[in-house]
């Protein structure tokens, strides 16, 4: 796997991501407890055994780089190679404000070049599961394809759920006959996971062909005109994905983890997901502080009761104050007596005493990073 780099695009903000995404990337919104979507990313690229990745930021991307620093949570601060992260820069062709993913890739062709890696696994950003690209590799050198495209099947679908939905038709060898994107009644339930191998030299090609006949968009512009052209082949994973593509799916996927099947698959020791760390201290329970059926995170202080919810680091749930089926991100704090039951609250959320906030669970209430009640 020596002879691989990763390339991840983080410019992706998908509106259906609401508040998430109001001031960070997709690939820095929280997720599990403690981690960012890109911890998985990064994670499954360094299992892999590939230590050459570049990280394409365009916008809303502050949050993302405070996260990953130098990459030393994921052993990719290096002397050779290592973590490279590609912010947009203004140049004589290059206005910093990308059109599409071929731009995004097009500005970064620098990096690309000095890569002394063959083969390029291409990621987006808002498609979160464990796995290693071992076999996808191999499959795709044994099988001589030009680009290689994970997959997984996807039999229930969503109208609210389209976001980057590439569907993949395959013959009998396992070659792409056919790629929809985002279609209205799709015919397959094969659904990409965003994730790409090839070439380099066929990346740096059909990003600057794309490029010179005014084509900006990867999935629209480059694949699905060359279906028929280029040999297209699908690699398919079987595990758990979780596509962050709506606030619904968010918090579906998020409390999807308090099954302990789905948590330790996703979680696996085998392939350890790494994130930053924090020394805090871990999770207290004060006087009658219980939690039931919950993911609680360090340096959460819990007062009052919790129960299937999920908690991310520093949050204080006061006395007579309960929880119910919601996501609490960093840092907030839900005052005496309030009962909250189906809310998402982004960071540093402050609750005052006695207020009752709720939604559904097919539609969860979102608090925005910083607000008071």
């Amino acid at each position: 796997m020596e002879n691989a780099f990763g390339l991840i695009y983080t410019g992706d903000a998908s509106m259906q991501l609401r508040e998430l995404t109001f001031s960070r990337s997709v690939a820095a919104v929280p997720f599990g407890g403690r981690y960012r979507a890109i911890d998985f990313m990064l994670s499954d690229l360094v299992n892999t055994g590939i230590y050459n990745v570049g990280v394409i930021a365009q916008k809303n991307y502050h949050s993302l780089m405070d996260h990953l620093e130098s990459g030393k949570e994921w052993d990719l601060h290096r002397k050779r190679d290592g973590l490279f992260v590609l912010p947009p820069f203004v140049t004589h062709d290059n206005t910093g404000a990308y059109r599409g993913t071929v731009d995004a890739i097009r500005s970064c062709l620098g990096y690309i070049r000095r890569s002394q890696q063959k083969y390029v696994v291409l990621m987006g950003s808002h498609t979160i599961y464990n796995t290693t690209y071992n076999e996808m590799l191999r499959a795709h050198i044994g099988s001589g394809a030009d680009i290689t495209i994970m997959y997984n099947r996807e039999p229930d679908y969503d109208m609210n759920e389209q976001f980057d939905d590439l569907r993949l038709k395959l013959d009998e060898d396992g070659r792409v006959v056919d790629l929809a994107l985002n279609p209205a009644r799709p015919e397959t339930e094969l659904c990409s996971c965003d994730a790409f191998v090839m070439e380099k030299s066929l990346l740096e090609y059909l990003v600057e062909d794309a490029f010179a006949h005014a084509r900006y968009d990867f999935m629209n512009d480059v694949l699905i005109p060359h279906v028929k052209d280029l040999n297209i082949r699908g690699w398919e994973y079987k595990g758990y994905v979780a596509r962050l593509n709506s606030l619904n799916a968010f918090y579906r996927h998020n409390m999807a983890l308090l099954d302990k099947a789905i948590s330790r698959e996703l979680f696996s020791h085998e392939h350890p997901i790494y994130t930053k760390i924090k020394d805090e201290f871990p999770a207290r329970y004060v006087g009658e502080g219980s939690a039931v059926n919950s993911m609680i995170a360090d340096g959460c202080i819990i007062e009052g009761r919790v129960e299937n919810s999920i908690l991310f680091r520093g949050v204080h749930v006061a006395p007579g104050a309960v929880v119910r089926n919601s996501i609490i991100m960093q840092a907030s704090d839900i005052g005496e007596g309030s009962v909250l039951d189906h809310m998402i609250l982004d960071k540093a959320v402050s609750v005052g005493a006695r207020r009752t906030l709720s939604g559904h669970g097919s539609y969860p209430v979102i608090l925005r990073k910083g607000s008071k009640v």
